[in-house]
């Protein structure tokens, strides 16, 4: 049996899950090769490396010594830096394509590239004005000095602050006043005729659609300044849109 890489890569990550499928997501987390053992103290610690390793025993895989570190308080991972202080961006990381990956820790992502990623738009012409160049000077500023987000818990509930300003929609995820994640997104072509009240909605169904995996099931609380949304609910009549 032959596999392509794509099909290699997806039985090994397959294979590793099933084996950890017992501590996934309480204390360790595996992609692909990578195996990152998380503890709340010491002693805690020093029980899940127990495990950790007697599982790859078990199945006969081998960690080589030269690429493990141990008893780390700070760890970079996938283009994070994770520590007990929360998630916070990788300084080490290259400009080029790390913008768009980490949005998520930017506000007003969107409306600060926006004169950036006009120039990518079909037909549109080349041209680096100096809004370009004010906008790419400040999106660097705010990756270096992005930050530290929070670890979601499933366990409470969310607050989630949506608005829309002028050509984009934004919002922020939050929980006990410490922001998990930002969001935003240029209006689309047909949205520029959309009134107020329909803008102000659309952020809403943004934010819960992008983050839908921590909000179904929980209790969460929109904020808008859009007070009229409070009503959308025991409105009478209803376009097609809302």
């Amino acid at each position: 049996m032959s596999f392509g890489l794509t099909n290699a890569l997806a039985f090994f990550m397959y294979m590793m899950n099933s084996v950890f499928m017992n501590e996934l997501d309480k204390f360790v987390v595996v992609f692909i090769n990578d195996i990152l053992i998380y503890s709340k103290n010491e002693e805690e610690h020093k029980e899940h490396l127990r495990i950790v390793l007697n599982r790859l025993r078990e199945h006969k895989l081998y960690a080589k010594f030269s690429k493990c570190a141990f008893w780390l308080k700070e760890v970079s991972f996938l283009g994070h830096i994770l520590s007990e202080k929360g998630v916070a961006v990788d300084p080490s990381k290259s400009f080029l394509g790390l913008a768009g990956y980490y949005r998520r820790f930017i506000k007003d992502f969107s409306k600060t590239t926006k004169p950036m990623t006009s120039l990518t738009k079909k037909n549109a012409k080349y041209v680096w004005s100096s809004n370009c160049e004010e906008a790419f000077q400040t999106l660097k500023k705010l990756l270096t000095s992005a930050p530290v987000l929070a670890q979601p818990n499933v366990t409470k509930p969310f607050d989630v602050y949506c608005y829309a300003s002028g050509n984009v929609l934004g919002s922020v995820l939050m929980q006990e006043g410490r922001v998990i994640a930002y969001a935003s997104r240029q209006l689309r072509k047909h949205e520029a005729n959309y009134p107020t009240h329909d803008l102000e909605l659309a952020a809403v169904v943004h934010a819960l659609k992008i983050w839908r995996h921590y909000l179904l099931g929980n209790t969460c609380h929109i904020y808008t300044d859009h007070k009229s949304l409070k009503y959308i609910l025991t409105q009478p009549e209803l376009n097609m849109r809302q």
